[in-house]
């Protein structure tokens, strides 16, 4: 909670920089907390209780309030700055939920920092979810006396052995540091991270013709190692990193039971995980600046390499089908990576400056090609050889903008923009795209601006060979969105001002943006997107401030498709509508005992979704939509310089409208078990009362 109040109040600052401007502000006694200078000790903490109305898996994501009932506030911060210099910093948030951090830190600032860290975040997706699967390790089991079907509707036993299973994954982070500058010109880092996660997330199981929702369980961890030394001397410096990360999974594979009935031997299915694998890279970065017409140049140069060498798994475990050999024990997984980038940026004339970028990065899959027998979803072997496709790719990007002062009040810049592909084992083998703009910048006076920005980039592909998605079944007059051909123009305005003599800012944008894939028979046709926002802040006093703020956007796109390997059946059209609008003040007193802050958003998204042509069924599709309205509350009173009293109120309000979950329960589709997850559909209330107490005796010397 207090790490929200601080971004908030950062973000009304920022929005009210430009008025507050022109507010009568006495500086006179301003106190400076973190100056070196400062000595002693002093720290804030803040302690109190919360209680949540109802239970609500969205609203808890994040936020760690996703159960009904009372939670522990527990945040405060400190600082201690000994005679020497040595400094000690502590932060911590939110210590009674799910969502706590801490963090603490010890050095002499300029010289060596240690830090050290822990953080959790929740993730929760659906509250509501159910199964009849009992998970235990790598393993899904049905309970005993489960009656297996064909259909859903012919499960006898599922009902009753449904039981409540949460989609949710915790997240905890532990970060320890250090950064060392004891050495001239030199300075020396070192950084581990370890990101653990575990829970349970929802798998599809194919068999076939039928399918079920698996609660399918997560327990992985990531160990990151980041060091390096840098090294600078005045206008030259030049830095060698290394980055080593390594992935581990403690869950390699999922064995569970089949609901259905099936082929022979499929009562039980079982598929490989996210395997444990690693990267390192290192990295070797530098700049230097030349008085010459201000020049700045940099360069970066980076070569990595991936492993991935987990034990295969046999083809299948059904005991009907014999067993293909297996041509390796592992994949042999390795992909190497190279990043190079060279930028300058020089000022030939007091109002000219000019900018130039390359970027060459290249991913090449070494994993050897090997023939394998694929055994279809544990069911049939499909007795044709497949080879593995190890991608690989080249990109090439270079940009030159420039920037012209052509009066006082006037500036002028543009740029172009070149982006090369070359892959492997791809529909498109070449691509190229080009993409120029140019942008025009009046400031007529100190309190107004506007920017004009336009812009068109092409995209244009060497061939589009079918070959590859022919043999996935694909038709081949269709083009993927994101190798296709496609033309695109777009532009965008920007008013900003700040009244004179008026405490007032306003500040306007629009952004439009239309594609057009040209060569595409099959796929995605056209789209395109308009944008706005409007903001407003005033600032009324030295503690006290309103805004408001709206804005929209508006996605169109077309999509044509065919149920056969023949030309266009059927045409759909997208039409995605979001909006939001909010507003808020805060009003403090001059001698700082009272403060109130009310924050208020609301947002609503629509989705039509329009068929027409061969093979559409008679009956459209439900608007998918969505409405979001949230109210923040906080007052603080200030009994003393050292204790106060707070209250919070939090509300939110999600309703949701997804033909996709709503009515859709474990049985409702013959051929899919499902977990029976709903829609969000919640109005939750949020009450907290605390106390602050600031404590210690630092003084500025």
């Amino acid at each position: 909670m207090r790490r929200n109040n601080l971004i908030k109040t950062s973000l009304a600052t920022v929005l009210l920089a430009p008025a507050a401007a022109f507010a009568q502000v006495d500086t006179s006694d301003w106190k400076c907390e973190y100056c070196p200078f400062q000595k002693g000790y002093e720290a804030e903490i803040e302690a109190g209780g919360s209680y949540v109305n109802e239970d609500a898996a969205r609203f808890g994501n994040g936020t760690g309030y996703d159960e009904k009932g009372g939670h522990v506030d527990l945040s405060g911060e400190g600082r201690s700055v000994s005679e020497s210099g040595t400094e000690v910093t502590w932060y911590a948030e939110d210590l009674g939920l799910d969502s706590r951090v801490f963090e603490l830190g010890f050095g002499k600032p300029g010289k060596f920092w240690l830090e050290f860290g822990y953080n959790e975040l929740p993730y929760r997706r659906f509250g509501d979810t159910l199964t009849p699967f009992d998970v235990s390790g790598d393993t899904l089991a049905l309970p005993a006396g489960w009656v297996r079907s064909g259909t859903t509707g012919g499960m006898t036993e599922l009902a009753a052995a449904l039981s409540p299973s949460n989609i949710e994954i915790d997240r905890q982070t532990l970060e320890v540091g250090a950064d060392i500058r004891a050495v001239k010109n030199f300075r020396f880092y070192v950084d581990y991270r370890r990101q653990q996660r575990d829970g349970i997330n929802i798998m599809g199981s194919p068999f076939y013709a039928s399918s079920a929702y698996l609660p399918r369980p997560v327990d992985d961890y990531t160990d990151r190692f980041d060091a390096g030394v840098r090294y600078s001397n005045g206008a030259f410096n030049i830095s060698l990193a290394y980055l080593g990360s390594f992935y581990t999974n403690d869950l390699g594979s999922l064995t569970w039971d089949n609901p259905f009935t099936g082929f022979p031997g499929t009562d039980q299915g079982r598929l490989a995980l996210e395997p444990d694998n690693d990267f390192q890279q290192f990295t070797l970065s530098g700049s230097y600046r030349a008085q010459a017409w201000n020049t700045v140049v940099a360069f970066s140069i980076a070569s990595g390499s991936g492993e991935q060498n987990m034990d295969l798994l046999p083809y299948t475990i059904n005991p009907t089908i014999p067993a293909p050999l297996i041509q390796m024990a592992d994949i042999q997984g390795k992909v190497d990576t190279s990043n190079y980038s060279f930028t300058v940026v020089t000022q030939p004339h007091e109002r000219f400056n000019i900018r130039m970028t390359y970027r060459y990065d290249e991913r090449d899959n070494k994993t050897p090609i090997t023939q394998w027998t694929r055994v279809i979803t544990d069911a049939v072997d499909s007795g044709d050889p497949e080879s593995n496709i190890p991608y690989s790719f080249e990109r090439d990007r270079m940009n030159v903008s420039g920037t012209f002062r052509l009066l006082d009040t006037v500036t002028v810049s543009g740029g172009y923009d070149r982006t090369d592909y070359n892959r492997t084992f791809s529909e498109v083998k070449s691509q190229t795209e080009d993409d120029g703009w140019g942008k025009l910048r009046w400031r007529p006076t100190p309190y107004l601006e506007a920017t004009f920005k336009g812009g068109a980039s092409a995209r244009e592909v060497d061939d589009y060979d079918t070959a590859y998605g022919f043999e996935f079944g694909q038709n081949p007059l269709m083009r993927k969105y994101n190798l296709a051909d496609r033309d695109r123009e777009y532009a965008e305005v920007v008013l900003s001002a700040s009244l004179i003599d008026t405490p007032l800012s306003i500040g306007m944008t629009y952004f439009w943006a239309e594609d057009d894939y040209y060569e595409s028979e099959v796929g995605m046709t056209e789209a395109e997107e308009n944008r706005y926002t409007v903001d407003f802040s005033w600032a009324v006093g030295e503690r006290s401030s309103i805004y408001l703020n709206a804005g929209s956007d508006t996605i169109e796109s077309v999509q044509i498709g065919s149920e056969t390997f023949a030309g266009p059946l059927w045409e759909a059209s997208h039409d995605d509508d979001f909006t939001h609008y909010g507003g808020g003040f805060r009003v403090g007193t001059e001698s700082e005992k009272l403060d109130l802050t009310v924050d208020y958003t609301r947002s609503d998204g629509e989705t039509e979704i329009l068929f027409a042509g061969q093979a559409v069924a008679v009956e459209p599709l439900p608007d998918l939509e969505s409405t979001m309205d949230s109210l923040r509350l906080m007052l603080e009173y200030n009994v003393s310089e050292r204790f106060g009293l707070n209250f919070h109120a939090r509300w939110e309000r999600l309703e949701m409208e997804d033909w996709g979950l709503e009515g859709v329960e474990p049985d409702t589709i013959s051929q899919v078990l499902t977990m029976g997850a709903n829609p969000y559909d919640y109005d939750v209330w949020v009450f907290g009362v605390g106390f602050t107490y600031r404590m210690g005796n630092n003084s500025a010397e």
